[in-house]
């Protein structure tokens, strides 16, 4: 007879609850902004007393914490996925990732504000959920690094400029193609700048 493993069911029970309140957070905060995100609103979506959320979430801001850290790591996930398939071509792969962010970004501009801007105030993020966001940016690092793109400034360069496009982009034509239609620019830019050598992606289709 083969023994089984005991099963935790009380962790389950707590784990399952946690994604539920995750999952309601995210959905207020899509619905009506992050700073409509409370306690009180994600228990009444999930049928329970207020009170009860304490034993799961030690605050609102507890809520962020974990949604901050969930977002940054589909973002590693994404691009983790998105290398799988990324064109060999240092150029067209830069623009293939600068694409999947932007894409990324607008496809939930909550999660994104809550990735990227100061959208609540007085928010920080925990260190555990903060090291999410750094081996996302340490994912994208390697990948400049395979293109021979080793100087910090010229990385932080890259992160500023995909940022900055996809702010405007969100900001300004939401759903458009004003500035993601120009990362081909950008792109091209930027590698003229840090010596990414590579056929000119302003003269491709």
């Amino acid at each position: 007879m083969i023994a089984l493993p005991n099963r935790d069911r009380r962790s389950e029970r707590r784990e399952a609850t946690r994604r539920e309140i995750l999952n309601c957070a995210w959905q207020i905060a899509r619905a009506d902004g992050l700073a409509a995100v409370t306690l009180r609103g994600v228990a009444d979506l999930m049928g329970m007393r207020a009170p009860s959320l304490y034993s799961h979430v030690a605050s609102k801001n507890a809520i962020y914490d974990a949604m901050f850290g969930q977002a940054w790591r589909e973002w590693s996930a994404a691009l983790a996925a998105a290398a799988l398939t990324a064109p060999a071509e240092p150029r067209r792969a830069l623009l293939a990732a600068a694409r999947l962010f932007v894409d990324f970004a607008a496809g939930d501009p909550a999660r994104y504000q809550l990735m990227s801007q100061p959208a609540i105030p007085n928010f920080i993020p925990s260190a555990e959920a903060y090291a999410a966001s750094l081996e996302a940016y340490a994912q994208m690092a390697d990948a400049l690094r395979g293109f021979g793109v080793t100087a910090p400034a010229d990385i932080d360069l890259w992160t500023a400029l995909i940022t900055g496009f996809t702010n405007q982009q969100l900001a300004n034509d939401p759903g458009g193609e004003r500035w993601r239609g120009q990362l081909p620019r950008l792109v091209d830019m930027y590698c003229d700048e840090v010596g990414i050598a590579g056929p000119a992606l302003r003269s491709s289709p």
